[in-house]
């Protein structure tokens, strides 16, 4: 694929259409999230202006993820704290704060699945076997835990989350650990 430094450069033109400059085809928004999920990198140029698009492209491709798809990953309490971080003095801190989350996330995911792979070895049972359901609640909390204690570190004065955001977080994490018994549920049947 022809790449620019190093990176693949999709145009994106006026019509909305999507295209490849490194394999000289048109791509979709689905194909850009495989590309995503296969870790290749590129970058997303308005094929007029040359602008970097890549970020609200991207952004496109999770809303219409979260949309078409009925597997949400992102529950509406952690939306509403997103947005209410626009604006606010604690803007410049969320970025590298999720960045290094998700980082931090996907190597404990990664040694998690290992670990999975060395119990379980390659039966079908242990390449399809889901998170156990308390290492993920842990793992939740340690999270959550973290960013709270990080926004308090960097606004001191900050109020608690309102009754009814903890109300609606509580039900989120209700949820969750409902969808991980039932997994684990249909784990044991197996």
């Amino acid at each position: 694929m022809a790449k620019n430094d190093g990176q693949i450069v999709i145009k994106k033109y006026a019509n909305r259409r999507l295209y490849n400059t490194g394999t000289s085809t048109y791509v979709t928004l689905d194909d850009l999230a495989e590309m995503v999920k296969k870790g290749e990198e590129f970058t997303v140029q308005d094929a007029k202006s040359g602008e970097d698009i890549t970020h609200s492209v991207l952004t496109q491709i999770i809303f219409e993820q979260e949309s078409k798809t009925g597997n949400t990953l992102l529950p509406i309490s952690f939306l509403r704290q997103l947005i209410g971080y626009y604006g606010d003095q604690m803007q410049m801190v969320v970025p590298s704060f999720l960045e290094h989350s998700m980082r931090a996330f996907t190597e404990q995911q990664t040694q998690m699945r290992e670990q999975m792979n060395r119990a379980f070895g390659e039966t079908p049972l242990g390449k399809n076997l889901q998170l156990p359901m308390q290492m993920v609640e842990e793992q939740v909390r340690r999270n959550t835990e973290m960013f709270q204690q990080a926004m308090q570190m960097f606004s001191p004065f900050m109020k608690p989350p309102a009754k009814e955001s903890r109300k609606a977080e509580a039900k989120d994490i209700d949820e969750l650990k409902e969808q991980l018994r039932a997994m684990q549920s249909k784990l044991d049947s197996l």
